[in-house]
């Protein structure tokens, strides 16, 4: 193979590297993935980011309806979701809803996620995993990934970077609250 046609298979093989990696960033909004519809939803543990830091655990929601959201402050598609999360909490909390979105930032993030609370105006439950271990228990490719999960601990709906307060959206909310 002479030079030039090793630049071009080298050009083609990173672009595919490229496109792969970036498949988080470009999966539709209804992509399953990680803990699948129809399985229990894996434990996790993340830590609250005001002092003293507490730590919660998917077992701190059993019994309740859960919007699990996995994000980061640097993370585009998830500044556009938030607000559409905000809707949905500030709609349903009353109803037994629990909107938890875990940052997965680097440590020492706790005042850049508090202040990208205020900036959005978001008043559900954020938590810190520093270490991204939600990552691996999830199967996680990229973010933000959403879990709706139900009474039971079943997830139930598994999005990626989703407007929470579309009709569908809404709707497969009520029926878990209805359940």
């Amino acid at each position: 193979m002479n030079v030039s046609a090793r630049r071009i298979a080298v050009t083609v093989a990173g672009g595919v590297t490229i496109g792969v990696l970036s498949l988080g960033l470009l999966m539709p909004a209804t992509q399953e993935v990680g803990a699948g519809s129809g399985r229990i939803a894996p434990e996790f543990s993340a830590l609250t980011i005001d002092a003293p830091t507490e730590t919660r655990t998917l077992s701190d929601y059993r019994g309740s309806v859960l919007l699990l959201n996995v994000w980061a402050t640097w993370c585009p598609p998830c500044l556009k979701e938030m607000p559409t999360m905000e809707r949905l909490h500030q709609a349903y909390r009353d109803r037994g809803l629990h909107v938890v979105a875990v940052s997965v930032d680097n440590g020492g993030a706790g005042d850049l996620i508090r202040e990208f609370m205020t900036d959005q105006g978001l008043t559900f439950e954020i938590l810190h995993d520093a270490e991204s271990a939600i990552f691996d228990t999830y199967a996680l490719i990229g973010i933000p990934t959403t879990f709706l999960i139900d009474r039971e601990g079943l997830v139930r709906a598994t999005k990626y970077a989703a407007d929470w307060f579309t009709p569908e959206n809404r709707a497969e909310v009520e029926r878990l609250l209805d359940e």
